[in-house]
Parts: structure tokens; C-alpha cells; sequence
């Protein structure tokens, strides 16, 4: 048997999908293991061998493996916990406190206690050194070797485990850099080493020295890891391929993975979007909105044909200048801790229980009232039946947690203080929508809402009702679904270099030249990685901007424009996004100019999915899977009713059920409010609908697959 798994290690539950190559998929969740993540990962392996029909022990299945695919958070909580290693910084002088400067603009302005964020490496460890290039790469002043020794004396004497390398204009000659780092080399040779003109070679000079500096950074941690990984995979027995996910939402090998660790950061959320765009088809929809919640975070992004990829964003305050996903990330998730603020009001998040010691209900030593513990006070779960039964949750101690720490100091009996936690978490995460739908010019309510996470289906109609969506997909698979979007991701490369030249006085050769040797360096790569011709390709983008201005927008284009020099496309395509993002266009102001700034290339190598197996068509009666009834709190009335309980596991394909009601499998827990139906669709996923909108499953309520 052939096998292949993605594994996404969260901080709560790792998740892993398996596709028995035709013969079907399986899913699995365990514990984390925060003081190493491999355990958990070689445990689940060994719950999935051991689940096997026949059995199997775990030297059989990694016999059986042909490839891992493998998202993890080690990089990014080292980042927002600051456990990254200690790291050092060599860069122009009198540049070093770039990393504090930034960019220069408080980042609140009206907030007077807001303090700056402390940069990953301390000030006594960014040394400057002699030599300068200007903004051409022409060298102004040579570089000081005997400086760039002292600062490797310095980190020598520090114990330094990493070095960061960022010079003024490098992005146009990385010669000083790379000199400096031959000698980093030489006398540091154990330390991880970051270049910036090799890792971003483009313009902006607090980007890339932030970038650089993150690289660094996690660097050790993930190349630590991945050795911890890598030994017990070889213990097992495995000889397959494995994968990283990485942050654009394509894969990638594990040097490459060490070499530049920060295409690791939000790497396990990354496969969620590509997945949910996959269970949308079935409904001929090209775009979604994708949400996760686990245990710890609520993760939600945009696709529009593809997931949307941004150039740079930032985490936990620090500017990351690599592409991609347009995920935004907050504290709520199952764990997420409720407490009362200084004024008396109650929050949610962004602590978290995480799974050790966990919410009250778990019975690990936690005190603390969480979200899941609010759930089951308000009947969404069973405490017979959590994971499948294989975890029981005490109701008497999330009732207490509750009481304790909320109901008492608010004067609220626990079940309203309760309903209050759900309600909030649920306010957060639509709020975290509207960062990813109106702030860049999308209306949400035009989104099917793909849900995902062990936590999600059970918070998604609240969401929908609070920005009017009026339909969501919940895969089976919905609470793994990133680890399930692993195994379709490709192998995806990104190249950017500086090009600053106008549209009306394109030096097209030279272009042409540069993207030439973009789409070669990414071809080698693929072909290294045994990607034959036929299923690689490439995209194309252009960062442009109109003359003077300080942002750019990125646009696609193709390789027949480019060659053809028909500026006319580009600059259309340019004014039609401009507009999308920012109601208005220059399109006929001669004083404003198209300038390019950046061009970006991103080589694809196509792997082998999954297929969705359809569904056999049943009637609409769904009662056979009904387990029986609960008491639970519907939001819309604000008070408890009896629900019938259903069993999403005897569901299939027609099935329709009237809200609300309840409906299990071991890893979640759906909750079909009062304003919604479900119906099932052809691949097994729940489809919600608002019931005065028919119209949206029109074909599955006809008896025919849409």
C-alpha cells in the first residue's frame, strides 16, 4: 500500500491526513508535545499504524509512506515567545538601530504608552562596519574586513549561534555581503549564517535587514528541530520524501526549509486556503473565505481563483518581507482563556490554555475558565463523547472555572456567563474576517465561509450571523483541514529582484533579461526536485506604483507582454487594481507615471493530490443517524431547548437537516443554529444555509449533486 500524510503540528493538536492512494482517507489528532513536536508526530504515526485494517506496526507503515508533508509552528512560536537563538548582526555603520527606527512611524499614534517592540537582536550585537555601495551597487567605500572581524570577535565572545548579514544597497551587488560572510564562515563555521542579497535581494532597507534578522533569528530552532525530526523518521524506518510547508502555500524541501527558516513562519495555516477552494467546486465556486480554529488561534484568509499572497506582512509586530498567504491570525482557539479587563469587561483570549495543562474541563490541572469549557456549560459538547469518547471533560470543573472567574465577578449565573464567553469569541473571529474581506475591498457576505479546525463548526453560524453570510462548507475533514490542504500544496518557489525603471521609458531588454534569469534559477531548482517539464510553470508579477508614490501595488503579467513590451496591459492591469484596493485611479494623469519597482517570479512544480471520492446519492431523511437529543443554548433565543443529536459519520450525500440541532463526529462538533439548515454535499462536506436561501443549494435540495 502506498501512503501519503500531511502532518500539521499545532500548539494544541497535531492533526494528520492520510491518503491510502485510492483506497480511501483517515484522519488522526493527538496531543501536542510543546518541549518537542516530533514526539507527537511519531506518536500519531503510531496510532495511525496501529488503526490500520490489518494492523501494522510503525516499521511497516513508514515502510509504506511514500511522502510526509509536514506544517509546524515551531518557528512562530519561537518568534512570539522569543526563545529564538542568540543572534548577531552585521550591517553598514551607522545603520544598526534600524531595527528600532523601522520606518519611523509610530505604529499608534494616538496611544501614548505604546512602546516599541524589542528588536530579536540586542543593540550591543549589531555592529556596523565600514564600506558602502550606492543605490546602482557602485561601490562608494571598500569594506572593512578588520571591522567585520571585530564584530566576529565580539559574537565569539558572546557565544553567538547566529549571524546576520545586511548591508546598505546590497540588493543591487551582494559582493560586500558575501565577503563578510566568507569570513563569518571561516571563523564561525558552526554559526547559522543569513545573507541578505541571497535571501531578499530587493530595495527597502528596513525590510530586508528585519527579514534577515528573523532568519537568523529561528534559524537554529528549526534546523534543531528538523534534525529531532529527521533521526526519529530514520529510526522508524522511513525512506520517503518529506516536505515542508511553507508560508506561500506551496512546499518545499528541508535545506531549503534550514537555509531560509523563515519561509517557515505560519507555515501550518498556509494549507488551509488551497484546501478550501477545493471543497467549494463542488458548488461551482472559484472563491471562499477559510477559517480555522484549534485549540489556540483562529486563522482566516481570502481565496479569489487562488489564495491571496502578500509581499510582506508582519509577526508579532516584526516586518517579514517574504510572500505570502493573506492570513490574520488571532488569539482564539478552544484554549483561549476568559477574563475580565480593568474596567470590569469581559474578554477572551489571547492566553490560551493550550493543551498542557489545558481548559478546567480537561482535568489536567487547569483552573482557568476557556472556550471550550464555555462549550460544554452550554451543551455543543459531550463530555462522554469529546474525541470520539477517547477524552472525557468534567463538567463540574469547567462549571466552577466559569462561576470562579466569571459568573460571580460579573453577577451572572454560569450559564450566562457562559453564552457571554461564546458570544465574544465569536465577535473576535468575525472581527478577524473583516481585517481579511472589507479592508482590502471585498464584501464578505459574497463568500461561501469554508470552516475548519476541531473548534470552528461549532462558533461558524454565530460568525455568519454577524456578517451576514449566508452560506459555509464544514469538510468532513474539517478539523484537519490544513493538514488535508499538505498533501495538495505544490512546490512553489519565490524570486524577487529590484528593478526600478518607468513604463513610458522601459528599458525592455533589460527586463526581459532579469525575469529570464529569474524563471531559470527557479527551473534548476525544480528540476533538482525531479519536477519533469511538463509540470512545471511560472507566475509573474510586477510591483508598481505611480511616480512619487511610497506604496506598490503587484500585478500579474505575463511572459508574451513582457517580450511583446506592451505597456498598455500592464498599465490596465495596474489602474484596475489600484482602484479595486483604493476607489481610485491615475489613468489620465499624465503627471503620474506607472513606475516598477520589483519584479516577482514564483516557479511551480506540480505534485500528485489526493482525489475527493464523490458520494453515492441518498434521500433527504436523515433520521437513521440521529444519536438521540440534548439540551443545548440557542443563541437567537437566548435559552435552552432540546436538539436532536445527529451522527455525522452515518450522514451522507442528500441528507438534509433542520436547524437547530447538533451534529458529532469524533474530532468535531457542528452546531446548526436556528437560522440554518445543513444538507449534504457530494464529497460528504456539511453545507449550511440561511433557511430563507434555498436558492444557494438549490440542486442538493432537487436531489441532483451540484
Amino acid at each position: 500500500m502506498s501512503l501519503k500524510i500531511g502532518i500539521d503540528v499545532g500548539g494544541t493538536f497535531t492533526d494528520f491526513f492520510v491518503d491510502q492512494a485510492g483506497h480511501g482517507t483517515r484522519i488522526h489528532k493527538t496531543l501536542s508535545t510543546p518541549s518537542d513536536p516530533s514526539i507527537a508526530v511519531i506518536q500519531g504515526l503510531t496510532d495511525i499504524a496501529e488503526a490500520m485494517t490489518p494492523p501494522m506496526t510503525l516499521e511497516e507503515l513508514a515502510a509504506n509512506l511514500d511522502t510526509i508533508v509536514h506544517g509546524t509552528t515551531v518557528t512562530t512560536n519561537a518568534t512570539l515567545t522569543s526563545n529564538g537563538a542568540k543572534c548577531g548582526l552585521i550591517t553598514t555603520e551607522g545603520l544598526r538601530d534600524a531595527l528600532e527606527m523601522r520606518r519611523g512611524i509610530r505604529e499608534e499614534q494616538y496611544n501614548n504608552r505604546c512602546t516599541n517592540v524589542v528588536p530579536l537582536v540586542p543593540r550591543y550585537l549589531r555592529r556596523g562596519v565600514g564600506g558602502r555601495l550606492d543605490r546602482n551597487g557602485q561601490e562608494v567605500a571598500p569594506l572593512s574586513l578588520d571591522d567585520v572581524r571585530a564584530a566576529i570577535d565580539l559574537f565569539k565572545a558572546e557565544e553567538v549561534k547566529a549571524v546576520a548579514i545586511c548591508f546598505m544597497n546590497s540588493f543591487a551587488n551582494g559582493d560586500h555581503e558575501e565577503r563578510a560572510a566568507e569570513l563569518v564562515r571561516e571563523l564561525m563555521p558552526e554559526a547559522y549564517l543569513t545573507v541578505s542579497s541571497d535571501l531578499l535581494p530587493s530595495i527597502r532597507f528596513y525590510e530586508r535587514v528585519s527579514t534577515t534578522a528573523l532568519n537568523s533569528y529561528i534559524g537554529p530552532i528549526l534546523d534543531h528541530y528538523l534534525n529531532q525530526l529527521l533521526g526519529r523518521l530514520d529510526d522508524i524506518g522511513f525512506k520517503g520524501i518529506l516536505l515542508i510547508m511553507q508560508s506561500n502555500g506551496g512546499v518545499m524541501t528541508p535545506q531549503i526549509a534550514r537555509d531560509k527558516a523563515a519561509l517557515t513562519l505560519l507555515s501550518g495555516p498556509a494549507a488551509g486556503p488551497g484546501a478550501g477552494l477545493q471543497y467549494v467546486k463542488a458548488h461551482d465556486q472559484d472563491k471562499c473565505i477559510v477559517v480555522d480554529m484549534g485549540g489556540t488561534s483562529f486563522e482566516a484568509s481570502l481565496v479569489v481563483g487562488t489564495p491571496i499572497v502578500i509581499n510582506e506582512g508582519e509577526i508579532d509586530r516584526r516586518r517579514l518581507a517574504l510572500p505570502m498567504l493573506g492570513i490574520h491570525t488571532i488569539g482564539a482557539g478552544g484554549g483561549s482563556v476568559g477574563w475580565l479587563d480593568e474596567g470590569g469587561l469581559l474578554r477572551m483570549g489571547p492566553e490560551s490554555a493550550g493543551a498542557d495543562p489545558g481548559p478546567a474541563s480537561y482535568m489536567k490541572g487547569g483552573t482557568k475558565p476557556a472556550c471550550t469549557d464555555a462549550n460544554l456549560v452550554l451543551g455543543y459538547l459531550d463530555p462522554e463523547f469529546f474525541a470520539g469518547g477517547s477524552m472525557k471533560l468534567d463538567m463540574a470543573a469547567a462549571r466552577k472555572a466559569i462561576e470562579e472567574h466569571v459568573a460571580i465577578p460579573m453577577g451572572l449565573s454560569i450559564e450566562e456567563a457562559a453564552a457571554g464567553m461564546y458570544r465574544i469569541a465569536c465577535t473576535n473571529m468575525a472581527q478577524g474576517i473583516r481585517e481579511i474581506t472589507i479592508k482590502r475591498g471585498f464584501d464578505p457576505r459574497e463568500f461561501p465561509l469554508v470552516v475548519a479546525g476541531g473548534a470552528g463548526p461549532t462558533h461558524s453560524c454565530l460568525i455568519c450571523e454577524e456578517l451576514q453570510i449566508p452560506f459555509q462548507i464544514i469538510p468532513r475533514e474539517s478539523s484537519i483541514l490544513c493538514a488535508a490542504g499538505m498533501l495538495m500544496s505544490d512546490l512553489r518557489h519565490d524570486f524577487v529582484r529590484t528593478f526600478v525603471a518607468q513604463l513610458n521609458s522601459m528599458d525592455w531588454a533589460g527586463l526581459n533579461d532579469v525575469i529570464a534569469a529569474m524563471l531559470k534559477e527557479g527551473n534548476n531548482l525544480l528540476e533538482e526536485e525531479n519536477i519533469p517539464p511538463a509540470r512545471r510553470s511560472s507566475i509573474i508579477k510586477l510591483d508598481c506604483r505611480y511616480l512619487r508614490q511610497y506604496h506598490e501595488v503587484s500585478v500579474e503579467v505575463s511572459r508574451q507582454d513582457i517580450e511583446s513590451q506592451n505597456m498598455a496591459s500592464i498599465a490596465a492591469a495596474f489602474h484596475l487594481e489600484h482602484n479595486r484596493l483604493f476607489g481610485y485611479s491615475l489613468e489620465d494623469d499624465a503627471d503620474a507615471p506607472v513606475e516598477i519597482i520589483n519584479i516577482r517570479v514564483q516557479s511551480v512544480g506540480e505534485v500528485a493530490k489526493p482525489t475527493f471520492r464523490t458520494e453515492e446519492k441518498s434521500g433527504p431523511d436523515a433520521s437513521a443517524a440521529i444519536k438521540g437529543e440534548r439540551s443545548v443554548y440557542i443563541p437567537e433565543d437566548k435559552k435552552f431547548r432540546n436538539v436532536p443529536v445527529y451522527d455525522g459519520h452515518k450522514m451522507s450525500h442528500g441528507h438534509h437537516v433542520e436547524g437547530p440541532a447538533m451534529i458529532e463526529q469524533v474530532t468535531t462538533a457542528i452546531f446548526v443554529d436556528g437560522k440554518f439548515n445543513c444538507v449534504i454535499d457530494k464529497y460528504g462536506s456539511f453545507a449550511l444555509y440561511r433557511k430563507d436561501r434555498p436558492d444557494l443549494v438549490t440542486a442538493l435540495l432537487e436531489g441532483e449533486s451540484a
